[in-house]
């Protein structure tokens, strides 16, 4: 293996096993093992099944096993051993070799790996619960609308894209709610959409075969054209709508919006001329019937590449165990955050009422809702079309429903952060008092020394594929046939809370911070190593969902 910043890489790693097997073999033949039962004996293994279609009784040459074990690459790790068994091509990687060069790079790999393109990919994204056609409050539907809009954006500006939020401005009840929960939104329009646009828009539809106009008085309801959009849809010849689909009221305030988004995505192609824009529309159910009839008619308003560039990001509905819901997102707010401090109370006592606590309880209350809202793919896998399914995220409201002791939660999440926190400040408080010494560059540590199942768990399962989780979380399958789009946007807290787990274990059992006895300062120290990198992961893992890390909870 090659040293310096080359970055280890899962999906590279894969692809030189396959290559090394049989070049014709295939990308599926190998997989990687994440269950800690298998990572005894094993790192990556070729099941028997695979093998038998490839070698007469799944018998491998030896040559080929030879191959595999003598790999070699800028981002493949070294491999120690290659065993075929009953359950297939076994292969254990040389642990050591993987932990030195994994944690002589601390920050590498806290990040996404660096764009592949010259260009940055631009995105427009539509929240279309904060464009406000109603007095009704926020809805919880809306605010997982929302604050998965809010993860993507974050999630792709990580991984080099230029992404615009639309619409800008939410109104003050909603700004407040947004800003307690660390929502990073643009208060103010970059520019306002010139009027022209919209003077020009009412011109095209007084003249469109597919739309009337309607005269003002009494009844209008603000409406100034009703818009047939099924003889358009047919007209063009356009599919993966939904065909209940029939007209469109057009109102100034429907096209004001409508000049907003175009305006944001001509805003992001003036700044690199050539490059392409997607515009994504990310809405909750009950919002998507009335986005697509909007898509439509910034089609047939403008029928160039910027409306041919739209996608839709689906939500599916938000319910709950007990008879009702609250009345709006506000209330869930609220809720919430007096559960938690409740919580708080039963377990720390007179400290939870500390004025220190007050940030504490919000950035709780932030990451609960979160990782509730979140933690649920927002759509199912391929379920692109109009019968798509949309998973509804079901919420416990009752007061025993959330606790900063659920291993699931986003409480969870924190508290274990708050616990790596507290170590690094013990260790470096007893650093300053003598007691032991300061944690010298990797090259000097001895990683022989991290033989605990649970190291290779935290380094294997999560440190070393989090670039590319963050990768797969902002790829957005734009050239896909249809409106509707699936992302993983669930990934990132599933990858938390795992995470989480698997690190609360691993310090639960094994005391890092031991006796200051010189024979015991290498395996502490290279521990301590392991926990800064995974520490920083987990601070950029964080940094997508706008949740800062707490010292303490």
């Amino acid at each position: 293996m090659e040293t310096g910043e080359a970055r280890l890489a899962v999906a590279d790693t894969l692809a030189a096993l396959n290559a090394a097997l049989r070049r014709d073999a295939g990308p599926g033949l190998w997989f990687k093992e994440t269950s800690a039962r298998n990572l005894r004996s094993r790192d990556f293994l070729a099941p028997r099944g695979a093998l038998r279609t490839l070698f007469p009784g799944g018998q491998v040459p030896g040559a080929a096993v030879e191959a595999v074990q003598a790999l070699r690459g800028a981002a493949v790790p070294p491999v120690r051993s290659c065993q075929q068994g009953v359950a297939g091509l076994a292969v254990q990687l040389h642990r050591t070799a993987v932990f030195r060069h994994v944690l002589a790079s601390a920050d590498t790999y806290a990040r996404p790996p660096p764009p592949a393109a010259a260009v940055s990919p631009r995105v427009v994204l539509h929240c279309a619960a904060l464009q406000r056609r109603r007095p009704a409050p926020l809805g919880l539907a809306q605010l997982r609308a929302v604050l998965l809009t809010d993860h993507l954006a974050a999630v792709l500006r990580a991984c080099g894209a230029n992404v615009r939020l639309v619409p800008a401005a939410p109104e003050d009840s909603v700004r407040e709610l947004l800003g307690q929960l660390g929502v990073d939104w643009p208060w103010a329009p970059e520019a306002p959409s010139p009027p022209e646009a919209v003077a020009a828009w009412k011109r095209a539809l007084s003249q469109c075969p597919h739309a009337t106009a309607r005269e003002p008085g009494p009844g209008a309801d603000g409406t100034l054209f009703v818009v047939r959009l099924r003889s358009f849809l047919e007209q063009r010849g356009l599919q993966g709508y939904d065909p209940s689909l029939d007209v469109l009221r057009v109102t100034e305030e429907e096209l004001r919006a409508l000049a907003e988004v175009e305006r944001a995505a001509q805003r992001s192609l003036a700044e690199a001329p050539g490059s392409a824009c997607t515009v994504l529309h990310v809405v909750s159910g009950e919002e998507e019937l009335q986005q697509q009839k909007a898509d439509l008619l910034w089609r047939m308003l403008e029928p160039g590449a910027l409306s041919a560039a739209q996608k839709h990001l689906v939500c599916g509905p938000v319910k709950a165990t007990s008879a009702s819901l609250p009345e709006g997102a506000s209330q869930y707010y609220q809720l919430r955050q007096r559960q938690l401090h409740k919580a708080s109370v039963m377990k720390y006592g007179d400290l939870a009422h500390d004025e220190s606590w007050t940030e504490v309880s919000r950035v709780l209350t932030s990451a609960a809702i979160r990782f509730e809202m979140l933690s649920t793919a927002h759509r199912s896998q391929g379920g692109g079309g109009p019968g798509g399914l949309s998973p509804q995220i079901t919420l416990d409201l009752a007061d025993g429903g959330i606790s900063t002791k659920g291993t699931r939660s986003g409480a969870f999440v924190m508290y274990n952060c708050a616990r790596l926190a507290t170590l690094f400040q013990m260790y470096q408080q007893a650093v300053e008092q003598g007691t032991y010494p300061a944690l010298p560059p990797p090259p000097e540590l001895d990683f022989s020394c991290l033989r605990e199942e649970g190291e290779w768990l935290l380094l294997f399962n999560h440190i070393l594929p989090f670039p590319e989780l963050l990768q797969q979380a902002a790829q957005l399958p734009i050239s896909s046939s249809g409106i509707r789009i699936t992302a993983n946007t669930e990934a990132v807290c599933r990858f938390l809370v795992q995470l989480s787990m698997d690190f609360s274990s691993y310090y639960n059992r094994v005391h890092i911070l031991g006796e200051p006895l010189p024979h015991l300062f290498p395996p502490m120290l290279a521990r301590l190593q392991l926990l800064s990198v995974v520490r920083n992961v987990l601070h950029s893992a964080l940094a997508t969902l706008h949740l800062p890390p707490l010292n303490q909870v």
